[in-house]
């Protein structure tokens, strides 16, 4: 594990009382890790207190400016957000060229993605008109059972963004987490560890859909 001197609240804080200075360089929140040109910047607890003052004091794109600020020195930045619509999800999405959707293959995911997609276009509409869908992925797959296949090609008949690969369900993610290890070096050979490097190639050889031709798309066979 890493020591952590800084953390994402840390950024936040910052601009919730008054400074003579400018904003600190979000370069100090970065932590340097294990693994050749990966950098992270420590999530904390911390964030469900300091949410309703950052509403209130209307800082829905001092992450985008940070990000704006790094670009430069990133080939890519990834921004995992909470699993609620809050305000650090709105503060990522206006912050991102695009997202990520992770789909788990039941009806109460299938109602939530739908709430969502939504979401992300009224975000691109208000706040970023430069964000897209980057693809929904299908999360704890299980190929040999007839829901989640149904449910997939639903989505894909209805137009959405399915990506093609699958993530299948394994205690080696949560073996990963507690080790504070990529999957890629933990379980090199491991099915899932596999089965992101896939995610990965298709994402890389480009899947992406505009956020309005998505909303657009599941609109029209509703």
């Amino acid at each position: 594990r890493w020591a952590v001197e800084a953390t994402i609240a840390d950024f936040f804080r910052q601009f919730l009382y008054f400074r003579l200075a400018p904003p600190g360089n979000p370069a100090e929140y970065m932590i340097s890790t294990d693994y050749e040109n990966l950098f992270v910047v420590p999530g904390s607890p911390e964030l469900m207190e300091l949410q309703p003052k950052l509403e209130n004091r209307f800082k829905l794109y001092k992450l985008r400016e940070a990000i704006q600020e790094l670009d430069d020195q990133f080939d890519a930045i990834y921004i995992d957000t909470p699993p609620a619509w809050n305000f650090y999800t709105l503060s990522a999405l206006i912050a991102a060229e695009g997202c990520l959707i992770p789909f788990d293959c039941d009806d109460f995911s299938r109602r939530a993605l739908y709430n969502l997609v939504e979401n992300v276009e009224e975000t691109r509409a208000d706040h970023n008109r430069d964000l897209f869908v980057e693809g929904i992925i299908v999360n704890q797959y299980q190929a040999r059972a007839n829901l989640p296949a149904r449910v997939v090609q639903e989505l894909k008949n209805e137009g959405l963004p399915v990506l093609n690969s699958r993530l299948s369900a394994s205690i080696k993610m949560r073996e990963s987490h507690e080790q504070s290890k990529p999957l890629t070096h933990l379980f090199p050979n491991h099915k899932l560890t596999q089965e992101y490097v896939a995610l990965f190639n298709e994402l890389e050889a480009g899947q992406a859909m505009p956020v309005a031709e998505a909303a657009a798309r599941r609109g029209a066979t509703a």
